[in-house]
């Protein structure tokens, strides 16, 4: 199966090491891996910020890069999210509106595509620790994948699974929310802390880069000692 890869603004600048598992893993499941150099932000950093225009030129350009690949895959729930939105943003422009639709229909985040399309639920991983999940607002809320990525870690060897407090609770990033409301985005995080600390976790395991930046921000500022990991990282160690 060919598969080709979003990597994101934030996995490609700030967690390259979660691009690289990302395509490990897909690889060891038996996918053919290939990256479209002229791939850039899908453009919701702009369209959350009311800049709809501006952004939709950044979606036509993604549009081009990716029309002609069988899947994408990303391991961002946020971002797949966003190409997902493109069918409705572009569905009154006759000459986008059939393309856009296409590349919604064909994006998947990592943990959604293995699950969904691949159809396996044990990719034969191996981590030793006690660990939490943290879902992430965009990923559950409005892709809708609550359950894949549950399901992958629970066949996770060596992997205790503790079930996080008040999980439905975003961290407090939001993107540009984090910037605009600094305050109240620190508290929030500071609450999914306390509530990470309660399960005794070794690790917090997450789906989305920009949540696991900004909590792992905020646990490294605390002093406390837990990993903070990407799930492509827990599904490609063995």
């Amino acid at each position: 199966m060919k598969v080709s890869l979003f990597i994101t603004c934030l996995v490609d600048v700030f967690s390259s090491e979660v691009g690289k598992d990302t395509v490990e893993l897909l690889e060891k499941l038996g996918c053919e891996v290939d990256f479209p150099e002229g791939q850039t932000c899908c453009g919701q950093p702009a369209f959350n910020s009311g800049y709809l225009k501006e952004s939709k030129e950044t979606m036509k350009h993604m549009i081009k890069t990716f029309q002609h690949v069988d899947y994408i895959v990303s391991p961002s729930g946020s971002c797949i999210t966003m190409l997902k939105e493109y069918k409705d943003l572009f569905r009154d422009e006759p000459v986008w509106a059939d393309r856009a639709a296409n590349l919604s229909k064909k994006s998947y985040e990592l943990a959604q595509f293995i699950v969904d399309i691949l159809g396996v639920e044990d990719v034969g991983a191996r981590y030793e620790g006690t660990a939490t999940y943290h879902t992430s607002c965009h990923m559950t809320r409005l892709l809708g994948v609550n359950e894949s990525p549950i399901r992958l870690l629970q066949h996770v060897e060596g992997l205790n699974l503790i079930p996080l407090p008040f999980k439905q609770d975003c961290c407090g990033f939001g993107g540009t929310f984090s910037v605009k409301m600094a305050s109240i985005s620190e508290q929030m995080v500071e609450e999914k802390v306390q509530h990470i600390e309660s399960t005794d976790a070794d690790v917090l395991i997450g789906a989305d880069c920009g949540c696991l930046m900004n909590i792992g921000g905020r646990i490294n500022r605390l002093g406390k000692n837990i990993e903070v990991k990407h799930l492509a990282q827990i599904l490609n160690h063995s």
